[in-house]
């Protein structure tokens, strides 16, 4: 009777800690999907705001750049159009597709700056170049880190247990990489 007992007691204590292990795994597994999603989402926010402050500055740049060349308006109306749709745009989606049209059109401002040397001895323009240069040194940091953090987080959906917990929150469609603009390594070609 005694040894009925203790079989008992044993197998009532193990089955509560596999019952009690069981449900910190499943918690855990709930958890970690929804810190990876949030990881996703803070790098998308770091993102957004260095390339705001891009399209912050690039109307200042190109102001400064007006007095040296014509093609100055073109690039100044595509920059204040994307600005302007970067800030009505609704979804991740949205706003990467604005970035990488902005992405194209950087070079072309530098490509101006090229071919009027007296602009590179104007004080305003080279405050804005230090800042636009420091700003897309951000924009490239940050948006390695996003990128990082959407492999964590498409690796771990991708995985037995990750797709199941994954599923369970919702949270089982993979996170879109900030990718570089398709002819990015072609320089740009700007005629006067």
């Amino acid at each position: 009777m005694k040894w009925q007992i203790g079989c008992l007691v044993a197998f009532l204590v193990v089955l509560v800690l596999v019952v009690i292990i069981g449900v910190a795994v499943y918690v855990s597994g709930l958890n970690k999907v929804v810190r990876l999603d949030e990881a996703v989402q803070a790098q998308w926010a770091q993102v957004e705001t260095v390339i705001q402050r891009r399209y912050d500055l690039i109307p200042n740049l190109v102001a400064t750049v007006k007095g040296y060349a014509d093609f100055e308006k073109e690039v100044l109306t595509e920059v204040t159009s994307l600005r302007s749709q970067w800030q009505q745009a609704q979804t991740r989606e949205e706003k990467l597709g604005l970035a990488a049209q902005l992405d194209s059109i950087l070079p072309k401002i530098n490509v101006i700056v090229e071919r009027y040397p007296e602009l590179k001895a104007s004080e305003g323009f080279v405050t804005f170049q230090k800042q636009l240069e420091g700003t897309e040194n951000r924009i490239s940091v940050e948006r390695n880190r996003y990128n990082e953090a959407v492999r964590a987080f498409n690796s771990h959906i991708r995985t037995v247990f990750g797709s199941f917990f994954a599923r369970k929150r919702g949270l089982d469609k993979p996170a879109e990489y900030y990718e570089a603009v398709p002819g990015a390594e072609t320089p740009p070609k700007v005629e006067f």
